[in-house]
């Protein structure tokens, strides 16, 4: 299989877990704390990438690669820790199809930046399939919300989740850097989530929440590990992709997410299914084919 179609199918599984884990996770912080709930969910998340990368180092005996420190520790900082900080914390201030929308905004930050720092190829049709796909996510999103209001007054909650979703953007191509220099994509993963989770615990003990920490549940337990095990299927399949294919491309397909949840609520809860919906899907599914098209490509290739 090709590198360019490896990278592609990943980046579809991470958005099929994405659109079943952004409704599930408005549901799972009801009584949960976010910053605790993100701390455990990281740190967990980190050990065990952690073991993955041993274990790879080990059975090819080799090293982990010299990627200088300050790489891994910036994307655990911004997309490890602030980004689920402010994702979490704006996802209790907002409606789940807000938040779902606004995070799947991720391609438009991310494309601009991978242009400029990581010299990547993109196309007048990756172009004009991008701002499709933009438009097709507006349509379908426009049944749940109200894109006008949205923007003329965002909620406190939804600049939150911006600002999570530029921080996503920045890290995206940080770590697409670093692999590009040579480090695996579980060592990247391992230092998102690890290193991010420590700062998060940093939150918790300063926020005076250890407590919060001790008497959890065993239902809101439960709730955390549901979540953290998804995530982890998430950070590995996305991060992986971005090993095989541009990372402006591969955030691009997550916009496929809310098409999966929009299939699930249909299929799982009966919910109707309007015209502009389908219009929507149609434009999204239709982008994303010749988006799929476009090879991964530096302007610096010869």
């Amino acid at each position: 299989m090709k590198n360019e179609t490896k990278g592609m199918l990943l980046a579809l599984a991470a958005a099929i877990i994405s659109g079943v884990t952004i409704p599930l996770n408005k549901y799972f912080i009801v009584n949960l704390d976010p910053t605790v709930f993100t701390a455990v969910r990281a740190v967990i998340i980190g050990v065990v990438f952690l073991a993955i990368a041993l274990y790879e180092s080990g059975t090819k005996h080799k090293k982990f690669k010299k990627v200088p420190w300050k790489y891994l520790l910036a994307i655990a900082v911004i997309g490890g820790a602030f980004a689920f900080l402010l994702y979490f914390n704006g996802l209790v201030l907002t409606t789940a199809a807000r938040a779902a929308f606004l995070q799947k905004t991720l391609p438009l930050f991310t494309a601009p930046l991978a242009f400029v720092f990581l010299k990547e190829k993109i196309t007048r049709g990756m172009a004009f399939a991008l701002l499709a796909m933009f438009i097709g996510l507006v349509i379908l999103s426009a049944a749940q919300i109200a894109p006008t209001p949205l923007w003329a007054n965002p909620s406190l909650g939804d600049l939150m989740i911006i600002m999570a979703t530029v921080l996503w953007a920045v890290e995206a191509v940080i770590a697409k850097k670093v692999m590009t220099m040579g480090e695996t994509n579980f060592v990247v993963s391992f230092a998102r989530m690890f290193f991010g989770g420590l700062v998060l615990f940093g939150f918790v003990i300063l926020f005076g929440k250890v407590a919060i920490l001790l008497a959890l549940s065993m239902q809101q337990w439960i709730n955390i590990l549901v979540s953290t095990a998804l995530l982890l299927f998430y950070v590995l399949f996305w991060y992986w992709s971005i090993k095989y294919i541009n990372v402006s491309k591969s955030t691009a397909l997550l916009v496929v997410a809310p098409i999966i949840s929009l299939i699930g609520g249909v299929m799982l809860f009966g919910e109707p299914l309007s015209t502009f919906e389908l219009l929507g899907c149609a434009i999204i599914l239709v982008s994303m084919y010749f988006l799929g098209r476009a090879k991964s490509e530096s302007r610096d290739k010869p």
